[in-house]
């Protein structure tokens, strides 16, 4: 059973609230016992440091839950879009939710263990001053994804090319851009190299651009026209998904033997299945094309 994005979305949010009220009951739990049982806990220190820790846990986290939940819900009623929809902004404040739980986990551990916060604090803060001046290119990774999240120049969905690597945005980390390309490889590619490099975004043009260069012997060579002509002639079964008067057949260089051809047309709508389709066609029609100069060029002879 095949399920939509809607429904699926509707699902998701049911149950981050339903996690939502177990964790709230578990940490009201938590804290009767611990208010409770003072005398039982003197007995068990280890019990008592436990009830602390789940405690300073469960609390924190509890508050960070309420400020997702309120800044979603406010983003996507602002931008009436559908609950927990992949959306970048949604998708920072998940990474940074995460971070703090984290953060909030390993201070709840070393209140279990029974160390001292602030001297521990204090002494992490220098280990992680030191940690960062060796790992900055991680430490800018981390930042530079954060500023991918929550701008609109690059979003989840995105058609992109950064260097000589394209394909359609798959998720934004906090160390890397996940594309996938037209071969369905999967190109993982830093964030500091998002920011260093120039990155041309189709999808923002709401059109999308499909290229195909090739070249053909130079002694059987007709004319461009006819050339053009017979490409055209092969994509009148998709000359809806071609934008009208985008199509042109440039000859980009002129070598010893061969002739260096580029062809190129806007898609208004993008759609993987069927660029693929166009593309073969035109493939089979350039090889068909120079197939049958040679055969002429033979003929003649």
């Amino acid at each position: 059973m095949v399920t939509d994005q809607a429904t699926y979305n509707k699902k998701k949010f049911r149950n981050e609230i339903l996690i939502f009220i177990v964790k709230l009951v578990l940490y009201f739990g938590v804290l009767y016992v611990n208010l409770t049982q003072h005398n039982y806990f003197e007995k068990y220190n280890w019990l008592g440091r436990t009830a602390n820790a789940l405690s300073l846990f469960l609390g924190a986290n509890i508050l960070i839950s309420i400020g997702w939940i309120v800044l979603i819900s406010w983003y996507l009623r602002k931008n009436r879009l559908q609950r927990l929809t992949r959306d970048n902004f949604v998708l920072g404040l998940n990474r940074i939710s995460s971070v703090l739980n984290t953060v909030v986990f390993l201070v709840a551990l070393m209140n279990f263990t029974g160390l001292n916060l602030k001297e521990t604090f204090f002494s992490l803060s220098i280990a992680a001053a030191a940690f960062a001046l060796l790992t900055k290119e991680y430490v800018a990774n981390m930042i530079n994804g954060l500023i991918i999240m929550f701008s609109d120049q690059l979003s989840l969905g995105d058609q992109i090319r950064v260097g000589e690597y394209k394909g359609k945005v798959l998720d934004i980390t906090l160390i890397n851009v996940v594309l996938q390309n037209d071969d369905d490889d999967i190109v993982l590619i830093p964030n500091s190299v998002i920011f260093s490099s120039m990155v041309l975004n189709q999808s923002k043009q709401n059109i999308k651009k499909l290229t195909i260069e090739f070249e053909l012997d130079l002694k059987y060579q007709s004319s461009p026209d006819m050339l053009e002509r017979e490409l055209k002639a092969s994509l009148r079964p998709y000359a809806s998904n071609i934008t009208e008067n985008s199509f042109s057949l440039k000859i980009l260089e002129i070598k010893k033997d061969l002739v260096h051809y580029k062809v190129q047309f806007l898609i208004p709508r993008p759609d993987k299945e069927t660029e693929r389709k166009m593309r073969r066609m035109l493939i089979n029609t350039i090889l068909s094309f120079s197939g049958r100069e040679i055969n002429e060029q033979e003929n003649a002879d």
